[in-house]
């Protein structure tokens, strides 16, 4: 139940929709080991985004505050140890699609640009004319945090999100239910073809949508899989925690791992944590990331930002 239906035509509440708290099933025991195990927890009722922050509402942002993403500002050296003085300069991770692909390595299709950022989402010369409604990319934690706070939001939780994500539908294995593309309808952005090599929609279409292009989900919520990555509040972690024992110990508004465990074990010298991010993107493709589904999950350094990756906001009661 909303908590006050008068709140729904306050200024503060325009675009947002009301997610009623419950219990529900988070994570999933039948993909990725990162969304594991399956679990229930209980999360309260909040207000949603009804979309990702679009360009042109970050630009609004950016006027007012005068605000510096971090894909605009250059890296220093004292917190990137050994890396080379030429690449401490401002820019953001880009997707280009490889002619051809030999390995995993993921180097063949993403790139570090110079200057690429949310006012010039490719690098060079490329800009958002005719993208204001296209979600804002090449945000770090950092960026999504800011806008939240003057918008007078916060960041989701992991769980949130998720609840947000399924739309009522609770046991469905994607926002919709249980097909990928119901009737041959697609639901989503995500990659059509085969990633990285090949993509099969028109010309132009291949990166981010609008927002609000495909259908939202039961909840009202638009573009919560595909189009773009989001960020949650919630720190990583490499499982969820095991399922209580007892109906009287599941967790209630679960606020996700701890700092010490989100750094990369993989690159020591390195202290930034990793934050959830959830959604997948128009990058997914049934052939290399299945991550377009409410349990999916990912880490993020907080101070990464790529093509792919945006947010949304919540409002608490």
């Amino acid at each position: 139940m909303i908590p006050d239906r008068r709140a729904v035509d306050d200024a503060g509440f325009q675009g947002l929709v009301w997610v009623a708290g419950h219990t529900f099933t988070m994570g999933s025991d039948k993909h990725y080991v990162e969304e594991a195990p399956a679990h229930p927890v209980t999360v309260d009722g909040f207000w949603i985004d009804a979309t990702p922050v679009t360009n042109r509402q970050f630009a609004s942002f950016v006027k007012a505050t005068g605000h510096v993403t971090v894909a605009e500002r250059a890296p220093r050296a004292e917190d990137y140890a050994g890396a080379l003085s030429k690449m401490l300069r401002a820019g953001s991770l880009v997707f280009t699609p490889p002619k051809t692909v030999v390995g995993p390595d993921i180097t063949q299709w993403w790139s570090f640009k110079f200057g690429a950022d949310w006012r010039h989402p490719y690098g060079g010369r490329t800009d958002i004319r005719g993208k204001l409604d296209h979600p804002v990319v090449h945000i770090a934690y950092s960026d999504a945090k800011a806008y939240a706070a003057w918008a007078g939001k916060d960041l989701p939780t992991e769980a949130e999100w998720e609840l947000a994500a399924r739309g009522g539908l609770d046991d469905a294995e994607f926002a919709w239910g249980d097909e990928l593309i119901p009737e041959g309808k697609l639901m989503a952005n995500t990659w059509q073809g085969t990633f990285p090599t090949q993509s099969t929609k028109p010309a132009g279409a291949d990166r981010t949508s609008p927002v609000g292009s495909f259908p939202s989900n039961g909840y009202g919520i638009y573009d919560m899989i595909g189009n773009v990555w989001e960020w949650t509040s919630d720190f990583w972690s490499a499982r969820h925690p095991e399922p209580a024992s007892h109906s009287c110990c599941i967790p209630i508004n679960p606020r996700g791992g701890d700092a010490d465990a989100a750094y990369d074990p993989g690159m020591p010298d390195i202290r930034i944590p990793r934050r959830v991010l959830k959604g997948g993107s128009h990058l997914c493709a049934p052939n290399y990331c299945r991550r377009y589904r409410p349990a999916a999950r990912h880490a993020e350094p907080e101070d990464t930002s790529t093509s792919h990756v945006g947010f949304r906001c919540v409002k608490r009661t």
